[in-house]
């Protein structure tokens, strides 16, 4: 597993989320980037990369289907539910 090189950017509130909640339940970035791809969201391995680590800012649209890709809601990505 690659260990995060930079520190955390400030663009976003819910990348450092995607990223536990993605590798919590086992699934590569590429997996989720075909998830996000059947839920109309074209997104590269480079974009997913910058939001995770918070270099990126985060749509609304894509907050969802994150949400929807991870089977979690979009309050939880934002901090605002309780852990899984």
């Amino acid at each position: 597993m690659k260990i995060r090189k930079q520190a955390l950017g400030t663009r976003n509130i819910c990348g450092a989320r995607v990223e536990q909640e993605r590798k919590a339940k086992g699934m590569k970035q590429k997996e989720l980037l075909v998830k996000l791809q059947n839920r109309g969201i074209d997104m590269n391995a480079s974009a997913l990369s910058k939001l995770e680590g918070q270099v990126r800012f985060c749509t609304d649209r894509e907050l969802s289907a994150l949400g929807d890709a991870l089977g979690v809601s979009a309050d939880r990505l934002l901090g605002r539910g309780r852990p899984s």
